[in-house]
C-alpha cells in the first residue's frame, strides 16, 4: 500500500508527538523532607554526589539547587 506525501507527513508528526509526550510522562516529580521540617518539591530525581555529599536538583521552577545530604532526612517519589 502506497501512502501519498501528506499521509506520510501526518504519520511522522503523529510518532514524534507520541514520542515527546512518552518522555515528559518520566519525568517525575519527589519531594525532599529536611531534618528542619521544610518539604521542598523537586522536577526531576535529585542527584546525589558520593564525593561531596551535596544532592543537587531542579526546583519546580527549573532553578538549580543544592543541599547537603546530611541536612536530608529523606527523599520520596511525589
Amino acid at each position: 500500500m502506497k501512502l501519498s506525501v501528506s499521509a506520510k507527513k501526518c504519520t511522522l508528526v503523529g510518532i514524534i508527538m507520541s514520542a515527546v509526550l512518552g518522555m515528559t510522562a518520566c519525568s517525575s516529580d519527589y519531594v525532599i523532607s529536611t531534618d528542619d521540617g521544610h518539604m521542598v518539591t523537586t522536577h526531576g530525581k535529585p542527584v546525589k554526589d558520593k564525593d561531596t555529599g551535596l544532592i543537587s536538583y531542579k526546583d519546580t521552577d527549573g532553578n538549580s539547587h543544592q543541599i547537603h545530604q546530611k541536612d536530608v532526612k529523606e527523599i520520596v517519589e511525589k
